[in-house]
């Protein structure tokens, strides 16, 4: 556990201050409340809409189902960071266990662990979002004010540091091959090149929701309620009117029995795209076309790991900071699955879970850890009728889970993406490579490796699967045959009620999704706030 003094914990100070904040597990009540405006999650979508709802005038409570754990919190412990600070203790997976799931459960949400990677939407995400699902108000040109709004929010911009070896690796093989790269623009104030971010930083450094728009908005007179479930959205079949929320324990799954009720004049939902499609359904909210828990895209990630000669030390320096794009759009949006090649950072207990095997070969490829590369590609799934996403439903105790089929389309994808990133690591002087699949072997030869995955079988469990980006499910359109929320984000069959986070793209975006988010939940809620402008004192 590494030791960081001297840095100012402002949302401890501010708590201390007076900030609104309840840990709803530790009630002995059960409590009401009246707002404007309830957010259900403190992420990239709630964290942004509730400072603009805030800095409008509006009265609003912020409920978050995960802790609050702020600056001197983070000491860069994977032993217990993944435990506190993601879903399901970073143990969440697809409905069959076939693919890991990472996303955040903290106030700040995924903002708080993620890598930093901020991207606009690309172009042609957009033009197909309008073509093929009715989206209106949200091209290139309409989306550039609020996309350079929340960059100057949050410090957004490209990495003027050199890149760690691990990225390094990107930038040696693409020039070899003659294949394009560029710079990923990190939303970082001063950051220290630690490469622990997955674990929340201590720094104060990484511009999450935690450090930037959550204070602002309790500032302002927000209320925060952490360790609070939205079990149900209350409503009478016509309009929303609030929402109903347990206590839970520190142990993140049971329940103490208080409840908090928190009625509202607009209830806006932020929990994510499997949490948003689970409230809505156990909510039995009107879904007449059953579109609800429909097209959650995953982004799913495969992986190669490389060894080389030289010291590659994965776990230092920024984890990502090079990207290539050259198989993203080769066939346009609806031509074969595009992905996007990144590095994966590793440290050592996520490279343990990663890099598979046990006893002594475990033990030999820890050993070999500071020589490693990985890289992983990104497939942008959702683009073609053979690649529709997956489907949120419920477990039999309530909570929420994903089902996402393996399609031809997808192994099409995976398969390009293991020849592409091991083409690109030899080129860059890897002495071996392996694909992240069940039982493949170390390759020394470009062209046995080849070979190898032409013939190698693309299936659950045996290629290793992961994701990092959960959106969907709550797909924005035109069409409500196919569509869950409209053009503004407001849910087609229940009035009051919104949804402002990733569950509204109706497709992946083929990129790391926080600055998309940011961009459109800017737009949507300073829409909103006109909307509902704070009624007059009596």
């Amino acid at each position: 556990m590494i030791e960081i003094r001297n840095i100012k914990d402002t949302f401890a100070e501010g708590v201390d201050a007076g900030w609104k904040t309840v840990h709803a597990g530790e009630l002995r009540r059960d409590e009401i409340l009246e707002c404007d405006v309830v957010i259900v999650g403190t992420g990239a979508g709630g964290g942004t809409a509730a400072e603009i709802l805030t800095q409008a005038g509006l009265d609003v409570v912020l409920i978050e189902e995960g802790p609050l754990r702020t600056t001197r919190d983070f000491r860069l412990d994977e032993r217990s960071a993944y435990r506190d600070l993601y879903q399901e203790g970073a143990a969440r997976t697809t409905k069959d266990g076939s693919m890991i799931i990472l996303q955040g459960r903290n106030v700040g949400g995924s903002t708080t662990v993620n890598w930093t990677s901020s991207f606009r939407t690309p172009e042609q995400t957009l033009l197909h979002w309008e073509s093929v699902h009715g989206i209106k108000g949200m091209q290139k040109e309409q989306m550039a004010p609020w996309f350079d709004r929340m960059e100057k929010r949050l410090h957004i911009g490209q990495w003027t540091m050199p890149a760690n070896p691990n990225n390094d690796v990107i930038r040696r093989g693409c020039e070899q091959l003659g294949w394009s790269w560029e710079s990923i623009p990190r939303n970082v104030n001063g950051c220290w090149n630690l490469g622990y971010c997955g674990l929340g930083c201590p720094t104060n450094a990484k511009q999450s929701m935690l450090v930037t728009t959550i204070p602002e908005a309790l500032k302002r007179g927000a209320r925060l309620y952490h360790r609070a479930r939205a079990e149900k959205i209350i409503h009478d079949g016509k309009h929303a009117t609030g929402v109903l929320c347990l206590g839970m324990r520190q142990d993140g799954v049971t329940s103490t029995g208080v409840t908090v009720t928190v009625r509202a004049r607009h209830v806006l939902l932020a929990g994510g795209g499997i949490n948003n499609p689970g409230l809505l359904l156990r909510s039995e909210v009107p879904d007449p076309y059953r579109t609800i828990g429909k097209r959650t895209m995953l982004h799913p990630v495969n992986a190669v790991f490389a060894h080389f000669d030289e010291k590659i030390e994965p776990w230092n320096g920024a984890p990502q900071s090079l990207y290539s794009d050259h198989f993203q759009w080769k066939d346009g949006p609806t031509g074969s699955m595009g992905f996007k090649i990144e590095a994966v950072p590793l440290q050592p207990g996520l490279a343990s879970s990663l890099l598979g095997g046990h006893g002594e070969e475990l033990v030999s490829q820890v050993q070999a850890l500071a020589n490693t590369n990985g890289l992983l590609a990104l497939c942008r799934d959702g683009f073609t009728e053979d690649s529709p996403g997956g489907t949120v439903s419920l477990r039999s105790d309530g909570t929420a889970t994903v089902d996402y089929p393996m399609t031809d389309t997808l192994r099409d994808g995976l398969r390009r993406g293991f020849l592409a990133m091991a083409e690109l690591q030899f080129a860059a002087g890897a002495k071996e490579v392996r694909p992240h699949q069940l039982g493949q072997p170390w390759f020394t030869r470009w062209d046995a490796y080849k070979q190898a995955i032409q013939a190698m079988p693309i299936e659950k469990f045996q290629t290793r699967l992961g994701s990092a980006h959960v959106m969907g499910g709550c797909a924005m359109g035109s069409d409500p045959a196919n569509a869950v929320a409209d053009n503004n984000g407001r849910y087609m069959n229940l009035d009051r009620l919104s949804i402002m986070d990733g569950s509204l793209f109706p497709t992946s975006i083929g990129a790391n999704p926080q600055l998309s988010i940011y961009g459109m939940v800017a737009r949507l809620a300073a829409m909103l706030a006109a909307e509902l402008k704070p009624l007059p004192v009596k």
